[in-house]
């Protein structure tokens, strides 16, 4: 049987699990804002091409789109650097190396945003 931990490396997993679901509270807003943007621009796309005479403002839904999924897209970034500063940090302490799935997830989300960035500014 394992000897039992001592309170600093039980510290030290808690705070890398509290890490870890901050990263994904993270992941989970950024997915937020890239599908609300992106599905705001398919819905009035969708709507403009029932309409003969559509009108163009300044922020149309495009630009909207655009600018949401950016926003997601930062936000997941800077979080993931931070995420990665403080694991970084706090994986010096531990006994036992560990690696992130939130930073997995995170890269993959990122992938996901590029690709629906990709298609909101090609995509007319």
């Amino acid at each position: 049987m394992d000897p039992k931990p001592d309170s600093t490396q039980l510290a030290l997993e808690r705070t890398w699990l509290a890490h870890e679901r901050t990263l994904m509270a993270w992941v989970r807003t950024a997915t937020s804002m890239i599908s609300f943007g992106f599905t705001i621009y398919k819905f009035f796309q969708f709507e403009a091409g029932q309409q003969v005479g559509a009108r163009l403002g300044v922020l149309t839904p495009r630009y909207f789109a655009l600018f949401s999924i950016s926003i997601g897209m930062v936000s997941l970034w800077v979080a993931t650097i931070a995420h990665r500063k403080e694991i970084k940090y706090i994986t010096a302490h531990l006994e036992v190396k560990k690696h992130s799935l939130a930073e997995l997830i995170a890269g993959l989300v990122s992938v996901f945003g590029v690709l629906t960035l990709l298609a909101a500014i090609f995509h007319r």
